[in-house]
C-alpha cells in the first residue's frame, strides 16, 4: 500500500511539474485578468493544457506505473518454467493472430485472480497477470484471459480512454471555472472583490467535484462499453468457447478479485453489482457472459 501510494504522488508531482513548465513556456496564465476580468481563450488554453496533458502524462508513464504498482516480473519465453514461457507463447501468438507488435508480458506475485493490459500505445503495451490467475485456471481459460488483454490493445482502448477523460477533464476545469467567476462576480459587491478571491476558489472546487462525479460516470460507461468489446475480440481470437470458459472461471472467483484499490480500478477483472455499476469500470460478470452468449461473430 505504501509503495502504490508513493508512487502516486511522485507521478501527480511531476505532472504538476511538467504541465506548468509548459504553461510557463507558453505565457499562458489561469484566465484570471485582475478584478472583474476573465480572459476566455487563455482560461480554455489553461484548463485544456491541464485536463489532456495530464491524462496523456499518465498514459505515457502506465507501464512503468503498472510494473512498480503490482511488482510485475517480465518474462522473455526462455526462462525454463514452463507455466511462465508457456504464457510468453501465448500471448505471442494471439498477437501474431491480431497483428500486433509484441507486448512485453509478466507476472506478477499475488492472490487475486486478475489481469491487464496498459501502454501507451499498441506497439508499447504490456500484458500482465496475476499469480494467483495462473493457479487458478485452466489453460484454455487462461488463454481466453490474454485473449481479451490482447483485444484491449488492439482496439486502441488505452488511447481511448485517455482521450474521453482528457476532454472530460478540460471541460469540468472550464465549466467550473466560468460558473464560479458568473456566481461570484453575481453575488459580490464592488467593494468586495478582494474578498471574493477565496470564495471564487471554494465555489471551484465544489463543482470540480461535482462535475467530476458527473464526468465519472460518464468514463465508467464507455469503459464498460469496452469491456464488452474486449469479449467479442477476445472470442475471435481466441475461440468462443475460451472466451466463455474465461468468464465462466472469472464468476466462480470473484472473491479473490481485490477491490480495495480504486487507483488501479480500471486494471480489474471483474465489476460491481447494484447501483454502483454505473460508477465502475467494468460490468458485472453475469452481464459479460450473456452477452458473449448472443455474439455470432
Amino acid at each position: 500500500m505504501g509503495k502504490r501510494i508513493f508512487l502516486f504522488l511522485l507521478t501527480n508531482l511531476a505532472i504538476v511539474v511538467m504541465l506548468s513548465l509548459v504553461l510557463s513556456i507558453l505565457g499562458v496564465g489561469s484566465g484570471y485578468v485582475g478584478p472583474g476580468g476573465l480572459d476566455i481563450q487563455a482560461l480554455m488554453i489553461f484548463c485544456l493544457v491541464w485536463g489532456m496533458g495530464g491524462a496523456f502524462i499518465s498514459l505515457q508513464m502506465s507501464r512503468w506505473i503498472a510494473k512498480r504498482a503490482t511488482g510485475v516480473q517480465l518474462v522473455d519465453g526462455r526462462t525454463g518454467n514452463a507455466d511462465s514461457d508457456w504464457l510468453y507463447a501465448t500471448v505471442q501468438r494471439l498477437t501474431q493472430t491480431a497483428n500486433l507488435s509484441m507486448p512485453e508480458v509478466g507476472i506478477y506475485d499475488s492472490p487475486e485472480v486478475n489481469a491487464f493490459a496498459t501502454g501507451p500505445s499498441k506497439n508499447r503495451s504490456l500484458v500482465a497477470v496475476s499469480s494467483g490467475l495462473m493457479r487458478a485456471m485452466r489453460p484454455e481459460e487462461i488463454e481466453g484471459v490474454l485473449a481479451h488483454e490482447v483485444a484491449h490493445i488492439s482496439n486502441g482502448d488505452m488511447v481511448t480512454m485517455t482521450l474521453l477523460q482528457g476532454v472530460i477533464n478540460a471541460v469540468v476545469m472550464f465549466l467550473a471555472r466560468i460558473i464560479a467567476f458568473a456566481f461570484v462576480r453575481g453575488s459580490s459587491r464592488d467593494g468586495e472583490r478582494g474578498g471574493s478571491y477565496a470564495m471564487n476558489w471554494i465555489v471551484i472546487m465544489v463543482l470540480e467535484i461535482g462535475l467530476g462525479i458527473f464526468g465519472s460516470l460518464i468514463t465508467a460507461w464507455f469503459s464498460r462499453q469496452r469491456e464488452f468489446r474486449a469479449d467479442r475480440g477476445g472470442a475471435t481470437f481466441a475461440g468462443r468457447d475460451r472466451m466463455l470458459g474465461a468468464l465462466r472461471r472469472l464468476a466462480a472467483n470473484r472473491e479473490l478479485v481485490d477491490t480495495q484499490h480504486q487507483a488501479l480500478a480500471t486494471l480489474k477483472i471483474n465489476g460491481t453489482k447494484g447501483w454502483m455499476v454505473f460508477f465502475s469500470t467494468h460490468p458485472p460478470i453475469e452481464a459479460r457472459i450473456a452477452a458473449l452468449e448472443r455474439f455470432q461473430g
